[in-house]
């Protein structure tokens, strides 16, 4: 366990490591331009785009023009469709952004397409942003999987691996009283090299033409297009690039050590910073003059996870401001702050001191028509439906989701496993450790403030009883730990114990395991004690918290038969049972610390003969209503809650008082 004592010696040695991490870059053979697209690694948009007194924020949201490109990927390129309206070349669909593109129109060609798709719109600069010297920036808040951005047609940026942000400076490309043209290519082809993994096939199909096939293992529909908002905003030129804040606790008194960043011009050398914590009513409760520093907060309100405390997911207002020579504010930016700290032994993990049992989910970004396009009603209602459950936790499976549910998180103090992209990891090259090491350099950067985010994922499922595995995540782990030593690093592992060679180099072992379903299928009778076993097994031999991170069974909701059958919601319910029994007893055992089920709602994959509409293992149905299992697991997580804070479990319906039959006798 990391003490508290040491905490802030080690949070200090954090802050130059993640400003400074990067991983070199390299090429990959997907279809977007290869000489246009080689730049170096992106390491920019750290921070989430908003409005303060010194920064203007607008969103480029909307309806935008669309076009699949031909078979030819350099087609578009030759025929300059960045230079001009995508309109003026040919015809265009419409297509809402943000969304995944699969799913809009009626067209199969649409939803299976593989390869590159155009899109274009049009949009204003505010003109006072650039008569007040104001900077200019648009940020991409997720493009799947890879993306070419055109301003005015000239190519101002390219990113690669999809659910993570990228942004770039267009001051000097855009036209200050007249309308700008903003066209992004999109590759959704996965390789070899890409994260996550995928093949590409080339398929025949008459008279000479070629259809390429995109396959891959996981589970899961590989929904592409411009996943989440596009912001266009603006700051001062000389501007706040970064905040890093990480959080102690001694007694009552919560300490928050951070460093702030700046870039620009002019000279930063007589530029001072500003610090100021406000609590919940807007009270200010503490300041600092410096750029980096220790500020302490007496009898502070801490950051506790949901059920755990009477007020969970407690959060501050660390507002940072440059301050000129001459008192003036230059730049100012407000940073959302929960106090509070992850240690973990070789039997627990523990949120300020104190032992935490994750009861959570597997999740998906995945909607009817939406895809993984960011909607703020789905995910309230999905926050409604976590807490009504009674969970604490979900891990990001596969990849890391948008910014705004780690918001809500925080503020609801719901515990995030955060995961990278890195899903089924194969074929372990140089090539890929590179662009698995930079999807966590960005996926830290930018997630490193949120108190939600109690762990870090690096991959789901690889392959790791290949030996090349062992030195492959032994470097992934060093380069986690490289940027941050305050959250403990776990791999949900599908490989058995006596094969694996991945979970040496964790702290934390989760491991995924379908008894009764994809192992020895409809039999209920040795769940209970295969689960036991294993994780028992895996603890002796790692000397490592565990947790079981999936488990279930695909169910058809409105499907029933007696006694309990695959795929009827009576089995599910029993196959939870099974799980709930090994649960318990490893709860005993003293190392078991969470339990996962899979999955919170049913969810859209590739077309298979054993995928009925897309995988039903979900609690809710695709469009969030609950099947049995719902109810089941609501007992099971409200009575875990209570008993671990030594409550009793609230209210639920009605049923007995209990008191047997009053006879009145003659």
């Amino acid at each position: 366990m990391v003490k508290s004592t040491s905490r802030l010696a080690l949070i200090s040695t954090l802050f130059i490591s993640l400003v400074n991490a990067t991983v070199p870059g390299s090429s990959s053979a997907n279809e977007i331009n290869q000489t246009q697209k080689k730049r170096p690694p992106y390491t920019g948009g750290a921070l989430y785009p908003q409005a303060t007194e010194t920064r203007d924020l607008r969103t480029l949201d909307g309806i935008w023009n669309f076009r699949k490109s031909p078979t030819d990927p350099e087609y578009g390129y030759r025929n300059g469709w960045y230079e001009q309206d995508l309109e003026k070349t040919g015809p265009v669909i419409k297509m809402p952004v943000p969304s995944s593109y699969n799913d809009v129109g009626e067209d199969v060609s649409l939803r299976d397409h593989v390869g590159l798709v155009w899109y274009d719109r049009r949009f204003y600069v505010p003109p006072w942003w650039l008569q007040n010297g104001q900077r200019v920036w648009l940020r991409f808040s997720s493009v799947h999987y890879a993306a070419q951005v055109w301003v005015n047609g000239k190519l101002m940026a390219y990113h690669e691996i999809g659910h993570l942000p990228f942004e770039v400076e267009i001051t000097k490309e855009v036209y200050p009283n007249a309308s700008n043209l903003l066209t992004v290519v999109v590759d959704n082809t996965l390789l070899s090299d890409t994260v996550p993994q995928g093949v590409i096939k080339d398929t025949i199909i008459g008279n000479g033409k070629v259809r390429q096939e995109q396959s891959y293992t996981f589970d899961f529909f590989n929904y592409a297009g411009i996943h989440r908002t596009v912001f266009l905003y603006s700051t001062p030129q000389l501007y706040i690039d970064d905040v890093i804040v990480n959080t102690d606790i001694q007694g009552l008194t919560g300490f928050i050590v951070y460093n702030i960043t700046h870039q620009g011009t002019p000279s930063p050398d007589n530029v001072e910073c500003l610090v100021q914590i406000f609590d919940k009513n807007d009270s200010q409760v503490a300041a600092s003059h410096d750029c980096a520093g220790l500020i302490e907060i007496g009898n502070a309100n801490f950051w506790w996870p949901y059920l755990m405390h009477p007020s969970p997911g407690y959060l501050y207002t660390f507002k940072a401001s440059l301050i000129g020579p001459n008192g003036e504010i230059v730049d100012t930016y407000n940073q959302k702050v929960g106090i509070r700290t992850v240690t973990w032994s070789n039997t627990s993990v523990f949120i300020n001191d104190k032992p935490i049992y994750l009861r959570g989910f597997g999740m998906h970004e995945d909607s009817d028509l939406r895809g993984k396009g960011w909607d703020p009603v789905l995910w309230v209602k999905n926050f409604n439906l976590i807490r009504w459950v009674g969970a604490n936790a979900f891990r990001t499976s596969h990849y890391p989701y948008a910014e705004e549910i780690y918001q809500l998180a925080d503020e609801q103090g719901i515990m995030i496993i955060d995961e990278c992209p890195g899903v089924d990891t194969d074929i372990f090259s140089k090539s890929l450790l590179v662009k698995h090491k930079q999807s966590l350099t960005e996926l830290i950067r930018r997630d490193k403030n949120h108190p939600s985010v109690v762990m870090w994922s690096i991959s789901n499922e690889p392959r790791s009883a290949n030996r090349l595995a062992d030195a492959y995540f032994g470097e992934v782990v060093r380069h986690v730990k490289s940027m941050d030593l305050s959250r403990p690093i776990t791999i949900a592992i599908s490989q058995t114990y006596t094969t694996d060679k991945s979970a040496q180099h964790l702290d934390v072992i989760c491991f995924n395991r379908y008894n009764g379903w994809y192992h020895a299928t409809g039999s209920l009778t040795t769940i209970t004690n295969n689960v036991v076993d294993e994780a028992t097994a895996w603890h002796i031999k790692h000397n490592k918290p565990i947790i079981m991170t999936e488990y279930g069974a695909d169910t058809i909701a409105g499907l029933h038969q007696m006694p309990e059958y695959v795929w009827s919601e009576e089995f599910q319910v029993a196959l939870m049972s099974e799980h709930f029994k090994a649960f318990d007893k490893l709860r005993q055992a003293g190392f078991f610390v969470g339990e996962f089920i899979w999955n919170f709602a049913d969810f859209n994959t590739a077309q298979t003969i054993i995928r009925v509409g897309g995988n039903k293992k979900g609690i809710f149905t695709r469009s969030r209503q609950p099947k049995a299992s719902a109810h089941h697991l609501r007992a099971r997580y409200l009575a875990v809650a209570a008993s671990d804070t030594g409550t009793a479990p609230p209210d639920s319906l009605y049923i007995s008082d209990n008191r047997s039959k009053l006879h009145e006798e003659l």
